[in-house]
C-alpha cells in the first residue's frame, strides 16, 4: 500500500468512532427524546446519515486496498483513492446538517451536498473499477 493511500487509512479510522457515536447518540434519541420521534423527516435523515457513514467509510478502507493495483493516471489515481472518502463526508453531512433542530420542518440548503457526495462516489467507484479492470492481472 502507498503511503498517500495508508495515510488516508489511518484517517478513515480515526473518523469511524464517529460514526459509532453516531449511532449511540441516535439510540439515545430515540430512548430519551420525545421530540426526536415526534419529527419523522429528521429521524429518516439522520438514520440515513449514519448508514451512510458506516457503509461509505468501510467501503472507502477497502477500496483503497485496490487503489495502488491500478493502472491509472496521476489525476485518475487520486479520483479512485479519494472519491469514496469524499462522499463518506458529504452523505453524512448533508443528512444531518440539513435538519439540525427538533422543529425543522424541511431540508435546508445543505441538503444538496448529498448529490455531491453521490457523484465523489460513484466517481470514486467507476474510476477504481475501470483501473482495475484495465491491470489485468
Amino acid at each position: 500500500m502507498s503511503r498517500s493511500s495508508r495515510r488516508l487509512a489511518g484517517i478513515l479510522l480515526v473518523l469511524f468512532p464517529l460514526a459509532v457515536f453516531g449511532g449511540v447518540s441516535l439510540l439515545g434519541m430515540l430512548v430519551n427524546d420525545p421530540s426526536y420521534q415526534e419529527n419523522a423527516l429528521r429521524q429518516d435523515l439522520w438514520r440515513a446519515g449514519h448508514a451512510h457513514a458506516g457503509v461509505l467509510l468501510v467501503l472507502s478502507l477497502v477500496a483503497l486496498r485496490y487503489v495502488d493495483e491500478t493502472r491509472l493516471g496521476r489525476v485518475a489515481t487520486e479520483v479512485a483513492r479519494h472519491g469514496i472518502p469524499v462522499g463518506a463526508v458529504l452523505l453524512p453531512v448533508a443528512f444531518f446538517l440539513s435538519m439540525p433542530t427538533p422543529q425543522t420542518n424541511e431540508p435546508n440548503a445543505i441538503i444538496w451536498l448529498a448529490p455531491v457526495g453521490a457523484v465523489a462516489v460513484i466517481a470514486g467507484l467507476l474510476t477504481l473499477g475501470i483501473g482495475l479492470l484495465r491491470t489485468g492481472h
